[in-house]
Protein backbone atom coordinates (compact mmCIF):
# COMPACT_ATOMS: atom_id res chain seq x y z
CA UNK A 1 0.00 0.00 0.00
CA UNK A 2 1.10 3.57 -0.61
CA UNK A 3 -1.75 5.98 0.05
CA UNK A 4 -0.85 9.52 1.11
CA UNK A 5 -3.12 12.15 2.68
CA UNK A 6 -2.17 15.76 3.34
CA UNK A 7 -4.55 17.67 5.61
CA UNK A 8 -4.24 21.47 5.93
CA UNK A 9 -0.45 21.22 5.68
CA UNK A 10 1.45 24.47 6.21
CA UNK A 11 5.12 25.49 6.26
CA UNK A 12 6.42 28.84 7.47
CA UNK A 13 9.85 30.37 7.76
CA UNK A 14 8.73 33.26 9.95
CA UNK A 15 7.37 35.60 8.84
CA UNK A 16 7.14 34.01 5.36
CA UNK A 17 4.56 31.26 4.73
CA UNK A 18 5.68 28.92 1.95
CA UNK A 19 2.95 26.24 2.00
CA UNK A 20 -0.47 27.70 2.77
CA UNK A 21 -2.82 24.93 3.80
CA UNK A 22 -2.52 22.10 1.27
CA UNK A 23 -5.11 19.30 1.20
CA UNK A 24 -4.35 16.39 -1.11
CA UNK A 25 -5.11 12.68 -1.55
CA UNK A 26 -2.62 10.51 -3.46
CA UNK A 27 -4.02 7.10 -4.32
CA UNK A 28 -2.17 3.82 -3.93
CA UNK A 29 -0.18 3.07 -7.10
CA UNK A 30 -0.69 6.55 -8.56
CA UNK A 31 1.94 8.55 -10.44
CA UNK A 32 1.39 12.08 -9.14
CA UNK A 33 3.40 15.03 -10.43
CA UNK A 34 3.87 18.40 -8.68
CA UNK A 35 4.48 21.27 -11.10
CA UNK A 36 4.65 25.01 -10.78
CA UNK A 37 7.00 27.96 -11.25
CA UNK A 38 10.18 28.39 -9.23
CA UNK A 39 9.39 29.28 -5.62
CA UNK A 40 5.85 27.84 -5.65
CA UNK A 41 6.68 25.35 -2.86
CA UNK A 42 6.69 22.04 -4.76
CA UNK A 43 10.10 20.83 -3.49
CA UNK A 44 9.33 22.06 0.03
CA UNK A 45 6.10 20.06 -0.01
CA UNK A 46 7.95 16.95 -1.18
CA UNK A 47 10.58 17.32 1.55
CA UNK A 48 7.82 17.65 4.15
CA UNK A 49 6.32 14.36 2.95
CA UNK A 50 9.78 12.79 3.19
CA UNK A 51 10.34 14.11 6.71
CA UNK A 52 13.29 16.28 5.67
CA UNK A 53 11.36 19.43 6.57
CA UNK A 54 9.23 19.88 9.67
CA UNK A 55 5.66 20.94 9.04
CA UNK A 56 4.35 24.06 10.76
CA UNK A 57 0.72 22.87 10.90
CA UNK A 58 -1.50 20.12 9.55
CA UNK A 59 -1.12 16.35 9.25
CA UNK A 60 0.54 13.86 6.91
CA UNK A 61 -0.83 10.31 6.82
CA UNK A 62 0.72 7.36 4.96
CA UNK A 63 -1.59 4.35 4.75
CA UNK A 64 -3.68 5.86 7.54
CA UNK A 65 -0.75 6.37 9.92
CA UNK A 66 0.10 9.91 11.05
CA UNK A 67 3.79 10.39 10.28
CA UNK A 68 4.35 14.01 11.37
CA UNK A 69 6.77 13.00 14.11
CA UNK A 70 8.38 10.00 12.40
CA UNK A 71 11.92 10.29 10.98
CA UNK A 72 12.35 9.68 7.23
CA UNK A 73 13.61 6.11 7.69
CA UNK A 74 10.40 5.15 9.54
CA UNK A 75 7.97 6.59 6.98
CA UNK A 76 8.24 3.88 4.34
CA UNK A 77 9.44 6.29 1.66
CA UNK A 78 12.49 6.44 -0.61
CA UNK A 79 13.68 9.65 -2.23
CA UNK A 80 15.64 10.23 -5.44
CA UNK A 81 17.29 13.63 -5.57
CA UNK A 82 18.25 15.98 -8.40
CA UNK A 83 21.91 15.20 -7.72
CA UNK A 84 22.69 11.50 -7.96
CA UNK A 85 24.30 11.49 -4.48
CA UNK A 86 26.36 8.38 -5.29
CA UNK A 87 29.52 7.34 -3.46
CA UNK A 88 32.28 7.70 -6.09
CA UNK A 89 34.62 5.18 -4.42
CA UNK A 90 31.97 2.45 -4.31
CA UNK A 91 30.89 0.13 -7.09
CA UNK A 92 27.37 0.25 -8.50
CA UNK A 93 26.58 -2.87 -6.48
CA UNK A 94 27.72 -1.25 -3.22
CA UNK A 95 25.90 2.01 -3.97
CA UNK A 96 22.64 0.16 -4.46
CA UNK A 97 23.30 -2.09 -1.46
CA UNK A 98 24.15 0.75 0.92
CA UNK A 99 20.71 1.17 2.57
CA UNK A 100 20.48 -2.60 3.03
CA UNK A 101 23.87 -2.69 4.75
CA UNK A 102 22.69 0.09 7.05
CA UNK A 103 19.78 -2.19 7.99
CA UNK A 104 22.32 -5.01 8.58
CA UNK A 105 20.55 -7.47 6.29
CA UNK A 106 22.21 -10.86 5.61
CA UNK A 107 24.66 -10.90 2.71
CA UNK A 108 22.63 -13.36 0.64
CA UNK A 109 19.52 -11.19 0.93
CA UNK A 110 21.50 -8.07 -0.01
CA UNK A 111 22.89 -9.82 -3.10
CA UNK A 112 19.44 -11.04 -4.14
CA UNK A 113 17.75 -7.65 -3.77
CA UNK A 114 20.52 -5.73 -5.51
CA UNK A 115 20.54 -8.13 -8.45
CA UNK A 116 16.77 -7.92 -8.71
CA UNK A 117 16.89 -4.10 -8.81
CA UNK A 118 19.71 -4.22 -11.36
CA UNK A 119 17.59 -6.43 -13.65
CA UNK A 120 14.67 -4.02 -13.42
CA UNK A 121 16.94 -1.09 -14.33
CA UNK A 122 19.11 -2.93 -16.91
CA UNK A 123 22.26 -2.44 -14.85
CA UNK A 124 23.35 -6.09 -14.57
CA UNK A 125 26.55 -5.53 -16.58
CA UNK A 126 27.47 -2.39 -14.61
CA UNK A 127 27.40 -3.72 -11.05
CA UNK A 128 31.21 -3.81 -10.66
CA UNK A 129 31.80 -0.40 -12.23
CA UNK A 130 32.08 2.88 -10.33
CA UNK A 131 29.87 5.95 -10.90
CA UNK A 132 32.64 7.76 -12.77
CA UNK A 133 32.49 5.11 -15.49
CA UNK A 134 28.76 5.61 -16.10
CA UNK A 135 26.71 8.03 -18.19
CA UNK A 136 24.34 10.49 -16.52
CA UNK A 137 21.33 8.32 -17.24
CA UNK A 138 23.03 5.23 -15.82
CA UNK A 139 23.98 7.11 -12.65
CA UNK A 140 20.39 8.21 -12.20
CA UNK A 141 19.27 4.61 -12.59
CA UNK A 142 21.72 3.60 -9.86
CA UNK A 143 20.16 6.24 -7.59
CA UNK A 144 16.71 4.84 -8.40
CA UNK A 145 18.00 1.32 -7.74
CA UNK A 146 19.12 2.38 -4.27
CA UNK A 147 15.51 3.45 -3.67
CA UNK A 148 13.98 0.28 -5.14
CA UNK A 149 15.84 -2.14 -2.85
CA UNK A 150 14.17 -0.60 0.17
CA UNK A 151 10.72 -1.63 -1.14
CA UNK A 152 9.19 1.67 -0.02
CA UNK A 153 5.48 2.44 0.15
CA UNK A 154 6.06 5.69 -1.75
CA UNK A 155 8.81 6.85 -4.13
CA UNK A 156 9.63 10.57 -4.07
CA UNK A 157 11.47 12.16 -7.01
CA UNK A 158 12.83 15.72 -6.76
CA UNK A 159 13.57 16.90 -10.32
CA UNK A 160 15.65 13.78 -11.06
CA UNK A 161 16.15 14.48 -14.77
CA UNK A 162 17.11 18.15 -14.71
CA UNK A 163 20.86 17.42 -14.95
CA UNK A 164 20.45 15.35 -18.13
CA UNK A 165 20.51 16.53 -21.73
CA UNK A 166 17.27 16.72 -23.71
CA UNK A 167 17.62 13.37 -25.51
CA UNK A 168 18.53 11.53 -22.31
CA UNK A 169 15.63 13.16 -20.45
CA UNK A 170 13.26 11.79 -23.07
CA UNK A 171 14.74 8.30 -22.67
CA UNK A 172 14.53 8.48 -18.88
CA UNK A 173 10.88 9.60 -19.02
CA UNK A 174 10.13 6.35 -20.82
CA UNK A 175 12.23 4.39 -18.31
CA UNK A 176 10.38 5.92 -15.35
CA UNK A 177 6.96 5.28 -16.90
CA UNK A 178 7.96 1.66 -17.55
CA UNK A 179 9.30 1.35 -14.00
CA UNK A 180 6.07 2.70 -12.52
CA UNK A 181 4.03 0.17 -14.47
CA UNK A 182 6.35 -2.69 -13.52
CA UNK A 183 6.49 -1.87 -9.80
CA UNK A 184 2.85 -0.70 -9.49
CA UNK A 185 4.19 1.68 -6.84
CA UNK A 186 3.01 5.07 -5.65
CA UNK A 187 5.29 7.76 -7.09
CA UNK A 188 5.34 11.50 -6.41
CA UNK A 189 7.45 13.46 -8.84
CA UNK A 190 8.47 17.11 -8.66
CA UNK A 191 9.42 18.98 -11.81
CA UNK A 192 9.34 22.45 -13.33
CA UNK A 193 9.14 20.85 -16.79
CA UNK A 194 5.51 20.56 -17.84
CA UNK A 195 6.41 18.16 -20.66
CA UNK A 196 7.57 15.64 -18.05
CA UNK A 197 4.35 16.22 -16.14
CA UNK A 198 2.04 15.86 -19.16
CA UNK A 199 3.69 12.71 -20.48
CA UNK A 200 4.14 10.73 -17.23
CA UNK A 201 1.47 11.70 -14.72
CA UNK A 202 -1.77 9.98 -13.85
CA UNK A 203 -2.68 13.27 -12.18
CA UNK A 204 -0.93 16.61 -11.93
CA UNK A 205 -0.92 19.03 -9.00
CA UNK A 206 -0.37 22.61 -10.19
CA UNK A 207 1.03 24.74 -7.37
CA UNK A 208 1.06 28.53 -7.32
CA UNK A 209 2.34 30.58 -4.41
CA UNK A 210 2.10 27.75 -1.90
CA UNK A 211 -1.48 26.74 -2.73
CA UNK A 212 -2.95 24.17 -5.11
CA UNK A 213 -4.34 25.90 -8.20
CA UNK A 214 -5.78 22.70 -9.69
CA UNK A 215 -5.48 18.91 -9.53
CA UNK A 216 -6.40 16.73 -12.47
CA UNK A 217 -5.40 14.39 -15.28
CA UNK A 218 -3.21 15.91 -18.02
CA UNK A 219 -6.09 16.24 -20.49
CA UNK A 220 -8.33 17.78 -17.85
CA UNK A 221 -5.80 20.51 -17.06
CA UNK A 222 -5.17 21.13 -20.74
CA UNK A 223 -8.78 21.29 -21.91
CA UNK A 224 -10.47 22.51 -18.71
CA UNK A 225 -8.07 24.75 -16.78
CA UNK A 226 -9.62 26.26 -13.66
CA UNK A 227 -8.12 29.70 -14.17
CA UNK A 228 -5.75 31.82 -16.21
CA UNK A 229 -2.69 30.69 -14.25
CA UNK A 230 -3.24 27.01 -15.02
CA UNK A 231 -4.27 27.78 -18.60
CA UNK A 232 -1.05 29.65 -19.34
CA UNK A 233 1.23 27.37 -17.33
CA UNK A 234 0.05 24.12 -18.93
CA UNK A 235 0.74 23.89 -22.65
CA UNK A 236 3.77 24.72 -24.76
CA UNK A 237 3.68 27.07 -26.59
CA UNK A 238 1.51 28.83 -24.03
CA UNK A 239 -2.11 29.77 -24.56
CA UNK A 240 -2.87 32.97 -26.49
CA UNK A 241 -4.93 35.56 -24.62
CA UNK A 242 -7.08 38.15 -26.39
CA UNK A 243 -9.25 40.90 -24.85
CA UNK A 244 -12.99 40.55 -25.55
CA UNK A 245 -16.16 42.08 -24.14
CA UNK A 246 -19.32 40.34 -22.99
CA UNK A 247 -22.40 40.76 -25.18
CA UNK A 248 -24.96 38.35 -23.72
CA UNK A 249 -25.30 35.09 -21.83
CA UNK A 250 -28.03 32.51 -22.32
CA UNK A 251 -28.60 28.77 -22.64
CA UNK A 252 -26.40 28.63 -25.76
CA UNK A 253 -23.39 29.99 -23.90
CA UNK A 254 -21.59 33.33 -23.78
CA UNK A 255 -21.63 35.73 -26.71
CA UNK A 256 -18.54 37.94 -26.83
CA UNK A 257 -17.22 40.63 -29.13
CA UNK A 258 -13.67 40.62 -30.50
CA UNK A 259 -12.94 43.70 -32.61
CA UNK A 260 -16.43 43.74 -34.14
CA UNK A 261 -16.80 39.96 -34.49
CA UNK A 262 -19.49 38.41 -32.33
CA UNK A 263 -19.23 34.72 -31.53
CA UNK A 264 -21.11 32.52 -29.08
CA UNK A 265 -18.85 30.26 -27.04
CA UNK A 266 -20.33 26.97 -25.76
CA UNK A 267 -19.45 27.58 -22.11
CA UNK A 268 -21.60 27.46 -19.00
CA UNK A 269 -23.22 30.89 -18.91
CA UNK A 270 -23.27 32.89 -15.70
CA UNK A 271 -24.61 36.39 -15.05
CA UNK A 272 -22.28 38.84 -16.80
CA UNK A 273 -23.05 42.48 -17.52
CA UNK A 274 -22.85 43.42 -21.23
CA UNK A 275 -19.63 45.31 -21.90
CA UNK A 276 -17.71 43.50 -19.15
CA UNK A 277 -14.06 42.94 -20.09
CA UNK A 278 -13.23 39.24 -20.45
CA UNK A 279 -10.28 37.24 -21.74
CA UNK A 280 -10.46 34.83 -24.64
CA UNK A 281 -7.97 31.92 -24.57
CA UNK A 282 -6.82 30.10 -27.69
CA UNK A 283 -4.34 27.21 -27.70
CA UNK A 284 -1.71 27.57 -30.46
CA UNK A 285 -2.46 24.03 -31.71
CA UNK A 286 -6.13 24.94 -32.23
CA UNK A 287 -5.30 27.66 -34.77
CA UNK A 288 -5.90 26.79 -38.41
CA UNK A 289 -4.95 28.53 -41.61
CA UNK A 290 -8.00 30.03 -43.26
CA UNK A 291 -11.37 31.18 -41.96
CA UNK A 292 -13.24 29.56 -39.08
CA UNK A 293 -15.83 30.65 -36.50
CA UNK A 294 -13.50 33.43 -35.30
CA UNK A 295 -11.25 35.00 -37.94
CA UNK A 296 -7.83 36.36 -37.04
CA UNK A 297 -5.61 38.53 -39.20
CA UNK A 298 -2.01 37.76 -38.24
CA UNK A 299 1.41 38.97 -39.32
CA UNK A 300 4.19 36.47 -38.54
CA UNK A 301 7.36 37.98 -37.11
CA UNK A 302 9.30 34.78 -36.29
CA UNK A 303 8.81 31.31 -37.75
CA UNK A 304 10.29 28.12 -36.34
CA UNK A 305 10.38 25.10 -38.65
CA UNK A 306 10.50 22.02 -36.42
CA UNK A 307 9.84 19.40 -39.09
CA UNK A 308 6.45 17.93 -38.18
CA UNK A 309 5.31 21.32 -36.89
CA UNK A 310 5.77 24.97 -37.73
CA UNK A 311 5.54 27.53 -34.93
CA UNK A 312 4.55 31.00 -36.09
CA UNK A 313 4.98 33.90 -33.67
CA UNK A 314 2.87 36.73 -34.94
CA UNK A 315 1.00 39.90 -34.02
CA UNK A 316 -2.70 40.61 -34.42
CA UNK A 317 -4.16 43.72 -36.01
CA UNK A 318 -4.40 45.19 -32.52
CA UNK A 319 -0.71 44.50 -31.88
CA UNK A 320 -1.26 41.61 -29.46
CA UNK A 321 1.32 38.84 -29.53
CA UNK A 322 -0.02 35.57 -30.92
CA UNK A 323 1.38 32.08 -31.52
CA UNK A 324 0.11 29.45 -33.95
CA UNK A 325 1.21 25.81 -34.04
CA UNK A 326 0.76 24.75 -37.66
CA UNK A 327 1.56 21.72 -39.85
CA UNK A 328 5.23 21.33 -40.73
CA UNK A 329 4.77 22.31 -44.39
CA UNK A 330 2.52 25.29 -43.67
CA UNK A 331 3.05 28.00 -46.29
CA UNK A 332 3.60 30.94 -43.96
CA UNK A 333 6.36 33.53 -44.23
CA UNK A 334 7.74 36.29 -42.05
CA UNK A 335 6.03 39.67 -42.54
CA UNK A 336 3.44 38.23 -44.95
CA UNK A 337 -0.10 38.70 -43.52
CA UNK A 338 -2.09 35.53 -43.07
CA UNK A 339 -5.72 34.77 -42.32
CA UNK A 340 -6.19 32.27 -39.51
CA UNK A 341 -9.18 31.06 -37.59
CA UNK A 342 -10.32 29.07 -34.58
CA UNK A 343 -13.50 27.13 -33.84
CA UNK A 344 -15.64 28.36 -30.97
CA UNK A 345 -15.60 24.86 -29.47
CA UNK A 346 -11.83 25.22 -29.02
CA UNK A 347 -11.97 28.59 -27.26
CA UNK A 348 -11.58 29.24 -23.54
CA UNK A 349 -13.13 32.16 -21.67
CA UNK A 350 -12.03 33.79 -18.41
CA UNK A 351 -13.71 36.44 -16.28
CA UNK A 352 -12.18 39.66 -14.97
CA UNK A 353 -10.42 37.89 -12.07
CA UNK A 354 -9.14 35.01 -14.21
CA UNK A 355 -11.67 32.28 -13.36
CA UNK A 356 -12.55 30.02 -16.27
CA UNK A 357 -16.07 29.64 -17.62
CA UNK A 358 -16.74 25.90 -17.72
CA UNK A 359 -16.40 24.53 -21.23
CA UNK A 360 -18.95 22.19 -22.75
CA UNK A 361 -16.46 19.44 -23.54
CA UNK A 362 -16.80 15.83 -22.41
CA UNK A 363 -13.50 14.20 -21.44
CA UNK A 364 -15.09 11.10 -19.96
CA UNK A 365 -14.66 9.11 -23.18
CA UNK A 366 -11.03 10.05 -23.54
CA UNK A 367 -8.29 7.79 -22.19
CA UNK A 368 -5.94 10.14 -20.36
CA UNK A 369 -3.22 7.49 -20.59
CA UNK A 370 -3.37 7.40 -24.40
CA UNK A 371 -4.55 10.81 -25.56
CA UNK A 372 -2.15 13.61 -24.74
CA UNK A 373 -2.25 17.22 -25.94
CA UNK A 374 0.28 18.18 -28.59
CA UNK A 375 3.27 19.68 -26.77
CA UNK A 376 6.21 21.05 -28.73
CA UNK A 377 9.52 20.23 -27.07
Amino acid sequence: MGQLTLSAVRKSYAPLEIIKGVNLEVRDGEFMVFVGPSGCGKSTLLRMIAGLEEITAGDIHIDGQRVNDLPPVKRGIAMVFQSYALYPHMSVFENIAFPLRVEKLPEDKIKSQVEQAARVLHLESRLQQRPGQLSGGQRQRVAIGRAIVRHPKIFLFDEPLSNLDAALRADMRIELARLHKQLAATMIYVTHDQIEAMTMADRIVVLNGGVIAQVGAPLELYHKPADLFVATFIGNPRMNLLPVTAVASDGAGMTVDYRGQRVTLPVAARPTEPGTALTLGIRPDHVQIGPADLALSLKPTVIERLGPQTVAYASTEAGDGFCALLPGMAGVRVDEPMLAGVRVTDCHLFDAVGRAYERSIDLSQMDAGLLRPAVAA
